[in-house]
């Protein structure tokens, strides 16, 4: 028989034990339950678009769109820049594709653009130069991963005739304009621009 001292630390151990088993656990079902790229991607390579169809293919759709919205702002850049779900962009039909831009830009991003608008043509293009500078050592870095691996290296950001007409016509202008091509090709762009205001470095300069 356990005198009460002795019965006192057996249950004590008894509880250590739970609370690191329940702490094990909502680690556990926290780490399954948190969206990461590799996450994403395996959504994606799992699920083939083109065989769905009506409802099935919208909750398809829609369920890639809260994911992608899950993301961390880095991991968002990266599946932005690897054209992650360009797979299923390609057989989307022209209204999925608008419908889904529009869900998976960052919240605030249209009145992002309204307040660059606003600011002086220097600090726009200074703002313009850094946020493609940044997206552009973003995707050199990938490229390196991609390399020691084996996989495809990324393309440019943004396309030079896309850059220019952004720098010519203006952002909120240009983008009103676009096809729902041009816009995805656009969403990094917009997003880097939203983390630099957000951030203060837009507002500051250099």
């Amino acid at each position: 028989m356990l005198n009460q001292r002795q019965r006192a630390v057996v249950w004590a151990g008894i509880g250590l034990v739970a609370i690191w088993a329940a702490a094990f656990t909502g680690y556990t079902v926290f780490r399954n339950l948190k969206v990461t790229a590799e996450k994403v991607r395996a959504y994606v390579d799992a699920v083939d678009l083109s065989k769905l169809s009506g409802e099935e293919r919208a909750r398809a759709i829609q369920r890639l769109a809260d994911i992608l919205n899950k993301l961390s702002p880095e991991e968002r850049r990266q599946m932005r820049l690897g054209r992650a779900a360009e797979g299923w962009f390609t057989q989307m039909t022209e209204e999925e594709k608008g419908a889904f831009i529009e869900a998976t830009m960052p919240t605030g991003f249209k009145q992002m653009i309204s307040a660059f608008e606003e600011q002086s043509p220097e600090r726009r293009r200074r703002a313009i130069d850094d946020a493609l500078k940044r997206l552009r050592e973003a995707s050199s870095q990938m490229e390196a991963q991609q390399a020691v691996v084996g996989g495809d290296t990324n393309r440019p950001p943004l396309s030079p005739e896309l850059e220019e007409k952004v720098r010519t016509i203006g952002l909120k202008t240009f983008y009103s304009q676009s096809s729902a091509e041009t816009k995805a090709e656009l969403a990094p762009l917009l997003e880097e621009l939203q983390r630099a205001m957000e951030s203060g470095r837009m507002m500051r300069g250099r």
